[in-house]
């Protein structure tokens, strides 16, 4: 499920309130005192009054290509979607130093990263703002030509303030180029087309093949619609068609027809009914189909249990349509135009940041990435080793409002000392219980990248024999103090790291 936590045990700190008297390597980075004393105010009031700016960019993972004159435009096309406080924020504070800039606005350009430079070759994005807050625009007229001999590209998204101040610039994940729908029976040796349980899918229905009637399934108001203009990522399920539907235990694998399935749309968590998903030729619903499922395949959804009732739009209603059953051939049953989707597998990709506290012109690109944590070392010594993409040497790691000793190895890598719990005040003397703190990426200049990581000192709830700790310690008593320190020195910590 979307935003579950996962947590791994690393090895234990046998004495983790030891003062570092040590100097770092000269290769490790930190700020002189003066700004470190800016940086940790800013990163505090950007703790109590988070200004996040989020970049998400949603995209197919393959693209058909256009031969000759034809464009064959992407299809779902790609979207972006500008959220989170820290816009407003920054267009007050831009509006306000620009006071002949009245109604300052975000716009941008998306192309294939082939383009180079030139704006000419790339389509202009205007927002709109939704209900929800939400800026969204989408590129409709993306193609690729037959010219391009490229196998992968990725999308380039550049945005700027309507004063002409750059934004940054922001890139899609690997896009795959077909030329067409795989007609062939797909074998799972060559799994680039085929689509796995637990993977993003869009689906759009075509009515007699135009492009003006595409219509994509998408959820509006707390309900599923047939969209004109955007559509929602879904995430596709395989389920144990054995077990009571209000279970619905999940399976890994690669999704085949006949098999049963659950669609959760993956920004509200909306989700249909059981499915088993039908394949689709010249119309009829294949029953007998067991194949695995390709990328741009024709598809049904027939509700489990029900008698031939399939997923179907009408205009911009999702309703339940009734299959006719096929005298002559069992195993087919005649669906209408509207029963009849098209699948295809897509990407996300979610860029955050917060220039609302810094005083930076420069562009906030490129936006570091966090993929995973890797713990090493004990006591003293504890190293963070921060793994991800778009890495640089102007990157330090905060734990929380404080700065760690970090060293830049790689674009897709930074290292850095574990702060000593102690750190994060005096009050640590007297916990017994966890500490939390979240994992930032903070720019030289103030820019803060905020993180979905979390890092959790968690102390062993042991004593040593015979020793006491007051229920009732005064605020002012340096014995009880030393006391508590010796002993919480002596108690081994461990430290988990979660996202």
């Amino acid at each position: 499920p979307a935003g579950a936590a996962a947590a791994a045990a690393a090895e234990p700190l046998t004495h983790p309130y030891r003062p570092r008297s040590r100097s770092p390597p000269r290769c490790w980075l930190r700020s002189n005192p003066y700004q470190d004393n800016l940086l940790r105010d800013g990163v505090r009031r950007f703790l109590q009054l988070p200004g996040e700016q989020t970049v998400l960019i949603l995209h197919a993972k393959v693209a058909q290509k256009s031969y000759g004159n034809e464009k064959r435009f992407f299809c779902p096309p790609p979207c972006v979607y500008l959220s989170g406080p820290g816009w407003k924020l920054k267009q007050e504070q831009l509006t306000a130093r620009d006071t002949g800039e009245a109604g300052l606005r975000v716009w941008g350009y998306m192309g294939l990263d082939s383009m180079g430079s030139s704006l000419m070759e790339t389509q202009k994005l205007s927002f709109e703002e939704q209900p929800d807050a939400k800026g969204f625009s989408c590129a409709k007229a993306l193609y690729i030509s037959d010219a391009d001999k490229r196998k992968h590209f990725r999308l380039v998204l550049k945005l700027f303030f309507s004063n002409g101040q750059e934004i940054g610039t922001f890139h899609s994940k690997l896009i795959k180029v077909i030329s067409k729908p795989s007609q062939k029976k797909q074998s799972l040796k060559n799994t680039d087309l085929c689509i796995s349980s637990g993977s993003k899918v869009s689906l759009f229905n075509r009515l007699r093949s135009q492009t003006v009637s595409t219509r994509y399934l998408s959820v509006e108001g707390g309900a599923f619609i047939a969209s004109a203009r955007q559509w929602a990522a879904f995430t596709l399920h395989l389920a144990d068609d054995n077990c009571p539907r209000s279970e619905f235990p999940l399976r890994e694998g690669y999704i085949r027809y006949g098999s049963v399935v659950q669609l959760i749309c993956t920004a509200t968590g909306i989700t249909l009914p059981p499915l088993i998903i039908r394949k689709v030729s010249k119309q009829y619903a294949m029953l007998d189909v067991d194949e695995p499922i390709s990328q741009l395949h024709k598809c049904a959804f027939q509700f489990q249990g029900s008698d031939r009732m399939y997923l179907c739009l009408s205009t911009e209603k999702v309703i339940q349509f009734q299959a006719s059953p096929c005298p002559k051939e069992a195993n087919r049953e005649l669906l209408n135009d509207g029963s009849c989707w098209t699948i295809i597998g897509t990407e996300t990709v979610e860029y955050s940041f917060s220039e609302s506290l810094a005083c930076a012109r420069e562009p906030v690109s490129p936006v570091p990435l966090i993929a995973a944590l890797q713990l090493s070392g004990g006591g003293d010594v504890a190293m963070l080793e921060v793994q991800g993409e778009h890495f640089h040497a102007h990157l330090k790691v905060w734990f929380g409002d404080v700065e760690a000793e970090t060293m830049y190895r790689s674009p897709k890598s930074l290292l850095c000392v574990v702060p000593d719990v102690s750190a994060f005040g005096s009050d640590w003397r007297w916990l017994r219980y966890p500490i939390t703190v979240p994992l930032l990426l903070v720019r030289d200049d103030g820019l803060i990248y905020p993180s979905s990581f979390t890092f959790t000192y968690t102390p062993e709830q042991s004593f040593l024999p015979g020793q006491q700790v007051p229920a009732d310690v005064p605020q002012d008593s340096d014995t009880l103090l030393d006391s508590i320190h010796q002993e919480f020195t002596r108690t081994n910590f461990h430290l988990f790291m979660q996202s």
